[in-house]
């Protein structure tokens, strides 16, 4: 007994290690996701919620919300901000190039048509759809927004954003006692919610394609 409990605190990562760590690392790799969407930022945040739930500390998953929010919106503006340079420069830029490439032209004439009819709100709608920011984003550098003007728009989406994939990550770690069991959930979950859009997108072209 004296040998176990001598080893079990050692084994464990302090609630204060953690939040030092942690906090920084969700903020540079939300960040470094909003620049290059390649990372599943969702499931980091829903992830880092189900930690911060089993956490004693009262103000864990409001640091997680902050955290989040915030890196997403840098990220976004400062994406956006580099793509303007790209529409300006004579020889574009690698990063609206790669805008382009990530909006197939479908969805960015989609996206450019509710821009047109709903403004600033297609914003919010673009983070919360899977897939549905960057073309949202592109669509805003045709329509040669200013910076301020998509910022305006960008930090309630960033905010709704970080939101509801916490609610996620609170709704899978409340259905177990262990964080990892949590965190596989809230993952499972991201995952199933990420999945949905492409799922009914399918749907739809494959009914069309029968019924020209």
């Amino acid at each position: 007994m004296l040998a176990a409990s001598a080893v079990t605190p050692a084994a464990v990562v302090p609630e204060s290690t953690q939040r030092a760590l942690g906090y920084p690392t969700l903020f540079l790799l939300v960040l470094i996701g909003a620049l290059v969407p390649v990372i599943p930022t969702g499931a980091l945040v829903s992830s880092a919620a189900v930690v911060a739930l089993h956490q004693t500390a009262p103000v864990s998953l409001a640091l997680v919300f902050v955290t989040a929010s915030m890196a997403a919106f840098l990220g976004d503006g400062t994406l956006y901000w580099l793509g303007r340079r790209g529409l300006t420069s004579k020889n574009g830029s690698r990063w609206l190039e790669a805008l382009r490439a990530r909006a197939p032209e479908d969805r960015l004439e989609q996206a450019q048509g509710k821009l047109a009819d709903h403004g600033v709100a297609v914003l919010v709608l673009s983070r919360l759809v899977p897939a549905g920011r960057i073309p949202v984003m592109l669509a805003c550098l045709l329509a040669k927004w200013p910076l301020r003007r998509f910022s305006r728009g960008n930090l309630p989406a960033c905010l709704a954003w970080a939101l509801t994939y916490q609610l996620i990550g609170i709704l899978g770690g409340s259905l177990f006692d262990e964080p990892w069991q949590g965190v596989l959930a809230a993952v499972g979950l991201t995952l199933v919610v990420s999945a949905v859009p492409a799922v009914l997108r399918r749907v739809r072209y494959a009914r069309g394609s029968q019924h020209p």
